[in-house]
Formats: structure tokens, sequence, C-alpha cells
């Protein structure tokens, strides 16, 4: 924001009608005084103060200038929310209005994008790396949840038929989502293959130690050997009392 002038009776009155217009305080407003305000002779003919207001370039105020033109570029009407958690060094932002499918994007890549911008920009002069989300209309819990059932689902198709499933490309944020949805499981594994931006995740069937035997020996363990020691045993008792009647 450029700077702008106020005038009223007095410097603070000046200030305020600045708060109110910008829709903000005072600490967030760096100010100036043009022209105090003067009484003149008797109260009468005095003159009123004049100031110049500007926002402080504070990391919300940053990533707000930031959003702003880029959505004035789109042609795209949007509030701008932020929030900033200075004890984890949290960047909250979220979008409201009425294209905000736009700005999602498929599979919220364009959301992703636009997050990545605004990171890179409130991080250019900053000590400390500031971690931006971005999101509207309650986008990234609704993926999370989308992602972590698909993990489920898939988890359960690989352990039916025992085969590996890739799944399509993802970025490093919902790569870790489905690694942690499915780290408990004790018959699947995950893990990630192929270079950025293609890499996938890959859930795999996790050999029990029986399997391992039956793979590494060659042996086929997954048989049922008291059944089929029941059944067999019966053939041989019913055998060898054929057997004794015929010599008998």
């Amino acid at each position: 924001m450029d700077w702008k002038e106020f005038t009223a009776k007095t410097v603070d009155e000046a200030l305020t009608n600045a708060m109110l217009e910008i829709g903000t305080t005072a600490d967030n407003l760096d100010y100036e005084v043009i022209e105090k305000e003067t009484s003149g002779f008797l109260g009468m003919f005095g003159k009123p103060a004049r100031i110049k207001v500007k926002l402080k370039k504070n990391l919300e105020n940053i990533a707000k200038d930031f959003l702003e033109k880029v959505f004035n570029a789109m042609n795209i009407e949007t509030v701008i929310e932020t929030i900033y958690d200075e004890e984890n060094n949290l960047l909250e932002i979220n979008l409201e209005g009425e294209e905000m499918g736009v700005l999602i994007g498929k599979r919220g890549q364009t959301l992703d994008s636009l997050q990545y911008l605004v990171s890179l920009v409130i991080n250019k002069n900053t000590d400390n790396y500031i971690k931006v989300k971005l999101d509207t209309e309650n986008y990234r819990a609704r993926r999370k949840e989308t992602l972590e059932n698909l993990a489920k689902n898939i988890a359960h198709k690989v352990k039916r038929n025992r085969r590996s499933i890739t799944l399509e490309p993802m970025n490093p944020y919902e790569r870790r989502i489905i690694h942690s949805a499915l780290q408990n499981d004790k018959f699947v594994e995950t893990y990630s293959e192929g270079e950025e931006p293609y890499r996938k995740v890959v859930i795999n069937y996790k050999k029990s130690n029986k399997e391992n035997k039956q793979y590494k020996y060659g042996k086929d363990y997954s048989k049922n050997y008291s059944r089929d020691y029941k059944k067999d045993y019966k053939e041989y008792k019913e055998s060898k009392a054929r057997a004794t009647g015929e010599n008998s």
C-alpha cells in the first residue's frame, strides 16, 4: 500500500479515521504528521491536522499485497484473511470468494502453486523460515480425508491380491498423508519412487515370516497341516483295518 493522506481536527482523530478506512490497528500502520492542527485566534480559523499513512511491511501484509496483485491480474474478487502464529513460525491464509474452484485447480495444484509463491515472497528477507498454509473452502482437510480413505482402500486390495499398487504422482505433502495413514498397518509397507514432480507412492504387501520361509525354501507353507494330518491318519487307519480283515 502506498502512502495515503488523512485530514481531521487533530492528529489522533486523523489516525483513527485511517484505521477505520484501512481496517486495521495502529500497530500495523506507519504514519507521519504532515501538519499539526492549530487552534487559531480565540479558537477560530484554526487549521486541521494532516497525516500520511501506510501499512507496515509485516509478514501478513506482504502476503496480502502479493496475493491481491495476483488476484487483480486474474480478475478474481477474493477476501484474504491471515493469522500469523509466531510461536510455530506458521502463516495461515484463508481465501473466500465466488470463484474458489479456479484457485484450487485440479487436485489442488493451483492452490499449491500459490502457496509456494507466497512462501518464496515472505521468506525472501526473513531470518527464520516461515511455513505457509494457504487454504480455501476447507479444501486441505477435505483432501486429507480423501487421501486417507484412498490409502486404506488400496491397502485392502494389496492385502487381498498380495501385489503392490503404485498411486498417481503426488506432491510431498500428499505423499506424507499416505505414508502416515498406513504406517501402523502390519501387512503393508509404503515407499516413494521416481523424481519430482512425478514421484509416486508404492503400497507393497509385506510378507509374513511364514511366507518368507516359503519363498526361501520353495515349500508350500500355506497348507493346513493340522487338517491334512487328520485326513491322512484316518485314511491310514482305514487301510490298516482293511489289510487286517483281508489277512484274517
